[in-house]
């Protein structure tokens, strides 16, 4: 018990008068974890109560873990709220593994017990052999980071924290310690099955690494603590340099200059994808690993100006000259085909704005890209704006013959996501007269001195 509490001392974590939810399945992990907790409450002045899930895929079984749970809490004075939760439906209605299924039913009744107590700890039982289990699996796995450092003895969680304090302890030690405490455990026996991969490397991997190493927990506790130590540097220090290169950021998308981005340090490169798909993703799904992260990196670092890569769960990495851009928004643009009314406004799919008004004052408009100005009895109406199509030509002003406006994107360096909603204005026989914002052709007035003017505007809604 003295090492439990120099433990939580030292680690700093629980504050005195706490109150503390424990998650107890009733197996030897949890109940040591509640029996050491119930000898040092009156030392911090803590609160203790017990949250049980039963997740009902062993039937009768499972349900009398529940009941002893609530009987054992009965015994000892301590509150505890128990519940029954059809994990298996909720799985298939939600299209998820058992294993995540369980995992999210699961928390989210943690929530709700710590909300309902006004709790800001949740204890749980992971132990030493489980952090050797969970580094090693995220290792093969290819997990990169923070994730490689395995689990974390606090860390925040909903309004408050997880607490993880057997993390120092074997589960032979727990088992020693229910033995010499007159603990009851009961015994989950899914945990022997070799079809859940943690099962594996509990049973074939774990008893070879104890051979070579009785305290090899310890190594993995110290390796975890020290690499979330350097990886929480690295990241800040990632945050600052990434803000520099970052363009744009939305809830679903991100948009880096890859020209900046590649003259970072490649171990702070890595670490600002992941950042990014951090954002995105909220959770990062399992799919992904290391291997996405290093085509990523190849992917920008080619000389081939633009392409696209597919990642998990719909997000797409979008390269375009010196613009890398990751979104779950990227959907081929509908077509689209507009008759311009003269005078009038039309709102595009891209964000923009086309005016058309008439004017006799046309020689005080600014003539940029961003202005067309036409002849009004020159003009064939309708006026069309209208997305691209194969084989568009432009005869462009002060020059000989027509160009392909798929040259024209490629030349301006117009991102490939944005090509098929540029708008393009047409005369009423079809000829391109204007590429808002890029392009003029040689339909625009020559002279604006005399006469009525029809004139377009291209601008940001």
């Amino acid at each position: 018990m003295k090492k439990f509490y120099n433990l939580i001392q030292s680690y700093q974590l629980i504050e005195e008068g706490s109150t503390i939810v424990v998650g107890v399945s009733g197996g030897p992990d949890s109940l040591a974890l509640l029996h050491l907790l119930n000898q040092i409450k009156d030392k911090l002045s803590l609160k203790l109560v017990v949250a049980h899930v039963d997740h009902m895929f062993r039937g009768e079984q499972s349900k009398k873990e529940l009941e002893y749970v609530v009987s054992l809490c009965k015994e000892l004075e301590i509150a505890c709220e128990a519940i029954q939760i059809n994990v298996q439906e909720y799985a298939s209605r939600h299209q998820k593994s058992s294993q995540v299924a369980s995992r999210e039913c699961r928390y989210q009744f943690y929530k709700d017990v710590m909300d309902k107590y006004q709790s800001r700890y949740l204890a749980l039982g992971h132990h030493g052999d489980d952090q050797i289990e969970t580094i090693l699996m995220r290792l093969v796995r290819g997990s990169t980071g923070l994730s490689l450092a395995g689990i974390r003895m606090k860390r925040k969680f909903h309004s408050g924290f997880i607490i993880r304090p057997l993390l120092k302890v074997t589960k032979e030690e727990i088992l020693n310690y229910c033995s010499e405490h007159q603990i009851v455990p009961m015994f989950d026996p899914s945990n022997e099955k070799s079809i859940y991969t943690r099962n594996r490397f509990r049973k074939y991997i774990l008893p070879y690494l104890k051979k070579e190493n009785p305290l090899v927990h310890e190594r993995f506790q110290y390796f975890s603590e020290t690499l979330l130590e350097d990886e929480t540097y690295l990241q800040e220090l990632t945050r600052e340099e990434l803000n520099k290169v970052l363009k744009r950021k939305e809830k679903t998308n991100i948009e880096i200059d890859i020209i900046g981005f590649l003259k970072l340090p490649l171990p702070l490169q890595r670490r600002g994808i992941k950042l990014i798909l951090n954002y995105l993703y909220g959770t990062i799904p399992a799919s992904l690993s290391s291997i996405h992260i290093e085509s990523l990196l190849t992917f920008m670092s080619k000389k081939h100006p633009s392409g696209s890569l597919d990642f998990p769960e719909g997000l797409k990495v979008i390269k375009s000259y010196q613009y890398c851009l990751f979104t779950f928004e990227h959907k081929k643009t509908s077509k689209y085909y507009y008759e311009l009314e003269i005078p009038s406004d039309i709102k595009l799919p891209n964000g923009f704005l086309i005016t058309c008004e008439m004017t006799r004052n046309a020689s005080q408009l600014r003539c940029d890209n961003r202005t067309f100005i036409i002849d009004d009895l020159a003009l064939v109406k309708p006026l069309i704006v209208r997305t691209r199509e194969p084989g568009d030509k432009i005869s462009l002003k002060g020059m000989n013959g027509r160009k392909k406006v798929k040259d024209i994107f490629i030349n301006e360096k117009v991102p490939l996501q944005n090509r098929d909603s540029w708008p393009i204005v047409l005369d009423g026989n079809g000829n391109i007269l204007w590429l808002p914002g890029l392009k003029k052709s040689t339909y625009e007035a020559k002279s604006v001195n005399k006469g009525v003017y029809v004139v377009l505007h291209y601008k940001e809604q």
